[in-house]
């Protein structure tokens, strides 16, 4: 037969977690046809992949892509460190099933302005990503925020019987037009008042459809285990799997206590569907919250609205300039984006090996000096975490962002390097690969990236995006 690419003297790490081995691998439309010796095959196209891995194409669990798969299609950041599917609506945010009366709230403001949030339905989020033809493909959460946001005129309450019901209605249109599950952001303000009641009877919609629960808990601090109990609990009363968003043990206060956390998820996982994701970095980002102002670590101030000048300094340093206590200096910022310098290494590590954890980077695309992670994250744990300190062998660092991650969200036939599954492929040289993105110049594209196929198409090499782009919409249990 006649192959349209075959990927010659490859070193394959599959996804799966098993011993990585040398083989060719042939490419017909936008699937793997066949593994092996392929030396006498012929094809439209080959590469040769001598002295590289060939591994399947990243997933990045937990992204706040939404607008910008549709408004910046060629998804720079994520296709130059391997990525080929993005999962969003993360952290009770979503870009849909949403209507926007004014400007966003926060941390809705994350994802774009109100004319950004035009997708009244799932579906027609689902459609316009299709016409946008991004890069990568796209798989979607619905955001609890965003069904409050649609039905409540106050945020800062508990939603009434009729809201929730309302709630539960557009939840199951959205799953039943190919949503992943549901995803709540309980530490933020806009949804703080939501009682775990509240969460547990939407997340009974998703139970019909064999959806999933993740959740940004409602704390990362002192109380995180209560946070855990109550995510768990929330699993258990609607019978469907939980993933907890970016573990970590925030707060100098608590550093060290990933012991403790991760010793809940493991006595929590024998008998419970449960796992985690989380980003390579000791510290975090999102909107600038009054709550997390401290003198304990770093504010580093990404975006202020009303003091744009200010963006791009330490929150300690503009509050010397402006001759005021550090949290007048950040009310005075309001609204704002920071990055928290608020983890130890240590639990950093610690989390990521553990055998439940996916790799997601979390990533702010939209602010203008965003965190290293939305364009570092996977050459990072590939260079830094598995090679330079050593924390797991290539197969599982790959596992944790392929395989392990594709299972998890049922992407159906991703995340593996086998026959009859799709053509979404990475090839990169280990010796080289690296994170170029720092907190101080963070818009940077990885090295050691050689070549990137989206759906067994060329989509990314010599650091440059493809001029045609091979991205699709997935639909939940899509196959």
């Amino acid at each position: 037969m006649l192959f349209d690419i075959i990927i010659r003297n490859a070193e394959i790490v599959d996804g799966t977690n098993t011993p990585a081995y040398k083989a060719d691998v042939g490419l017909v439309k936008d699937r793997i046809v066949k593994i092996g010796e392929l030396t006498n095959e012929k094809a439209t196209s080959v590469i040769d992949a001598e002295g590289l891995i060939v591994s399947p194409g990243f997933i990045d669990v937990h992204t706040h892509d939404d607008t910008n798969v549709i408004r910046y299609p060629d998804c720079l950041p994520k296709i130059s460190q391997g990525v080929t599917t993005v999962i969003v609506g993360n952290c009770g945010i979503s870009a849909s099933p949403a209507v926007l009366e004014c400007a966003p709230p926060d941390p809705m403001n994350l994802l774009g302005k109100q004319e950004d949030f035009k997708y009244p339905t799932f579906a027609q989020y689902a459609e316009a990503v299709s016409s946008a033809e991004p890069a990568v493909n796209v798989a979607a959460l619905v955001g609890h925020t965003t069904l409050r946001n649609n039905v409540m005129n106050d945020l800062f309450r508990e939603a009434s019987e009729q809201e929730l019901a309302s709630m539960r209605t557009t939840l199951d249109l959205a799953m039943q037009q190919g949503a992943l599950g549901l995803s709540s952001g309980l530490a933020y303000a806009s949804a703080k008042q939501a009682t775990a009641s509240e969460v547990m009877r939407l997340a009974e919609v998703l139970a019909e459809h064999d959806g999933i629960y993740t959740t940004h808990m409602r704390t990362e601090f002192e109380e995180i285990l209560h946070a855990m109990e109550e995510a768990f609990e929330t699993g258990k009363h609607a019978k469907v799997p939980v993933v907890i968003s970016h573990l970590k043990c925030a707060g100098a206060g608590n550093w060290g206590r990933t012991v403790e956390v991760l010793d809940l998820m493991e006595k929590t996982s024998a008998h419970q569907d449960v796992s985690c994701d989380c980003y390579p970095y000791s510290a975090s980002s999102s909107t600038l919250d009054l709550k997390q102002v401290t003198e304990d670590f770093d504010i580093f101030i990404t975006w202020s609205e009303t003091k744009p000048e200010c963006a791009g300094q330490m929150l300690a340093d503009i509050a010397k300039q402006m001759e005021l206590p550090l949290i007048e200096a950040a009310k005075a910022l309001q609204p704002a984006g920071a990055v928290y310098h608020c983890m130890d290494e240590a639990d950093v590590e610690r989390v990521l090996k553990y055998r439940l954890t996916m790799v997601g980077s979390d990533g702010l695309p939209n602010d203008p000096h965003p965190h290293p992670r939305l364009w570092g994250t996977f050459p990072k744990v590939l260079s830094h975490y598995c090679q330079d300190r050593e924390l797991f062998p290539l197969e599982e660092a790959v596992h944790k962002m392929t395989g392990m991650s594709a299972t998890r969200y049922n992407l159906s036939n991703r995340g593996v390097i086998s026959e009859g599954a799709f053509a979404d492929i990475v090839i990169f040289d280990k010796q080289k690969i690296k994170d170029t993105a720092t907190f101080e110049n963070p818009i940077s594209v990885a090295d050691g990236i050689e070549c990137v196929l989206v759906n067994g198409n060329i989509s990314y090499s010599n650091k440059t995006v493809a001029e045609n782009r091979f991205g699709r919409f997935i639909y939940r249990q899509e196959k």
